[in-house]
């Protein structure tokens, strides 16, 4: 059987020294589940490893279940494979922004595909620079001005879109990308 890779993505962890979590005990939780080549990215929750066949909830259910058992730690894990990984890099509808300022733009990843109507209304709520797209379960925003003086909070995407995400800048996106590339 062919192994998989994914991506699991966690939501607010070791932000603002809120939700701590050391990536080697997330690694290790990885292993005793027995998922290959469990790796991180950075501190923000990002963990890449392989596994067989296994449907997305299933394995957010898992991670979440675990962890909390595990760490101590509560939080949303979003699971990606890595060919869903590449469609999200390749979905992309703001490439100069990708290419010219990277740390302004986020991809957030959700659980379930976003509303067309609750995108067409957070849209509307948007006061200052920001522009959005929504793509399946991902939405993509480009804080012009910078995301930690914006309006535009993860709390107001979250309630308006009924659901909750986590946001990696574009810079992580790619890096990500890279790791579980091939």
């Amino acid at each position: 059987m062919d192994l998989i890779t994914h991506i699991a993505l966690l939501r607010g962890i070791n932000v603002g020294g809120r939700q701590l979590a050391a990536m080697a005990d997330l690694r290790a939780m990885l292993a005793t589940l027995n998922f290959t080549n469990p790796r991180s990215l950075l501190q923000s929750g990002n963990l890449i490893f392989q596994c067989a066949p296994t449907p997305t909830p299933e394995l957010e259910a898992l991670l979440e279940s675990q962890a909390e058992a595990r760490l101590g730690l509560r939080t949303a894990f979003m699971v990606r494979t890595a060919a869903e990984w590449r469609e999200i890099v390749a979905a992309n509808p703001f490439t100069r922004e990708a290419r010219d300022d990277p740390a302004r733009l986020v991809a957030m990843a959700f659980k379930q595909t976003l509303a067309a109507q609750a995108v067409r209304t957070l849209r509307a709520a948007i006061v200052d620079r920001e522009t959005l797209e929504a793509r399946g379960r991902e939405l993509y925003v480009v804080y012009p001005d910078g995301m930690g003086n914006s309006r535009l909070t993860t709390a107001l995407i979250d309630r308006t879109l009924g659901q909750r995400g986590t946001a990696r800048n574009w810079n992580t996106v790619m890096k990500l990308a890279a790791l579980v590339q091939g």
